[in-house]
């Protein structure tokens, strides 16, 4: 009897502490961003606007019971670094998706991964060709880089420039970016030139000199802040003036405070709406981030990450089967249109991009962004 008794006892306690570990369970979400390095400011501008959205709805009882947790690794700006990140989050931190890795070259070796374990990867921050091609996992929420230089180059052609520089990293995802200026200017009997750069490098004066015998009416820039910041200070330093925009993809508040009073007068493309406009979307992740204590003003990275928090969560919340990633991948394909607040994506088994909103800001000279 009091082994019978014991048993059943025992048999209550493992159900109970099974129960209880269950309904602790959470959605976990995978992220690798450079934490560290010189693009750090960059990535982590993109973890805190995600946490500080996952944050306000995880205060108000998560979602289906189930908090939202972020988990997000360094990857030191470095492709390698980004995929191995990938790999540790699907095995070991049992992630239902990944979400805003920083770059497509970032992507590159996550974007399988995600696909052999059937994971949603979602909202990188990137408008390249290589986060773009047809894949059942890859989901993003911003317009394509070419979307974005078609119009910055029909309006720096429309107002009868003709010497166009490309600024762009010498790897896939730079060669690939530069196609498309060279694609758009063929229609019109127009040819630019380039220069290229690796990735981490240290930007020399005698890049700039090269630069600077390329006699360019118009420069524009797919590479991060760092680089575009220097180049910027660097024909200050000189006293040349030169039409200049840039990809969202430089970040537009990280490119103004590395460039300082160099930045006045660059348009950058904004894929999102400015982070002063007034509408809901803007002023909930204002208040998110604020709630998390974020102290800096918002600036548009932040807001993008916020927006995508969002609208992964929307598509946790239509799962069927909460806390798991087969059923948010499924949900995700059936999301639909959904206002964000101001800002509407559309996604479907067969639209896996979910906006095209471009508009050129240009960094005025108390360095902010006017739209």
């Amino acid at each position: 009897m009091r082994k019978a008794l014991v048993f059943l006892l025992t048999a209550v306690s493992i159900a109970f502490s099974g129960l209880k570990a269950h309904a602790q369970e959470s959605w976990v979400i995978g992220q690798s961003v450079p934490l560290t390095g010189g693009n750090a400011a960059f990535g982590k501008d993109i973890r805190d606007g995600a946490l500080a959205y996952f944050k306000s709805v995880n205060a108000k009882g998560g979602v289906n019971g189930r908090d939202i947790e972020l988990v997000s690794l360094d990857d030191k700006n470095d492709r390698k670094q980004a995929g191995e990140n990938a790999q540790i989050l699907l095995r070991d931190n049992k992630a239902v998706a990944l979400f805003g890795f920083a770059s497509a070259t970032l992507s590159l070796d996550a974007m399988p991964l995600a696909e052999k374990n059937n994971v949603l990867f979602f909202a990188p921050f990137s408008g390249a060709n290589p986060v773009r091609k047809a894949s059942p996992v890859v989901f993003t929420l911003r317009a394509s880089y070419g979307e974005e230089l078609e119009k910055m180059l029909s309006f720096w052609t429309g107002l009868g420039m003709k010497q166009v520089v490309v600024v762009h990293y010498d790897d896939e995802v730079g060669k690939q970016n530069l196609a498309v200026v060279v694609d758009y200017l063929a229609k019109q009997g127009k040819q630019p030139k380039s220069i290229s750069l690796q990735r981490n490098a240290k930007i020399e004066a005698s890049l700039v000199n090269e630069l600077v015998k390329l006699q360019p009416e118009v420069l524009i820039n797919t590479v991060l802040s760092g680089p575009a910041a220097e180049i910027s200070r660097q024909l200050v330093s000189r006293g040349l003036v030169v039409l200049t925009s840039s990809l969202s993809f430089v970040g537009a508040q990280q490119y103004i405070t590395a460039a300082g009073e160099a930045a006045a007068g660059v348009s950058i493309a904004q894929v999102v709406p400015n982070p002063t406009s007034p509408i809901p979307i803007v002023r909930e992740c204002s208040k998110a981030l604020q709630d998390s204590g974020v102290t800096s003003a918002m600036n548009s990275t932040h807001l993008e990450a916020c927006i995508g928090a969002k609208v992964l969560t929307e598509a946790m919340r239509r799962a069927k089967k909460p806390g798991s990633a087969e059923s948010l991948l499924a949900s995700m394909n059936g999301l639909g249109d959904y206002d964000t607040g101001g800002f509407v994506v559309s996604y479907a088994s067969n639209k896996h991009h979910g906006s095209k909103y471009v508009v050129l800001g240009m960094v005025s000279r108390d360095g902010r962004m006017r739209n």
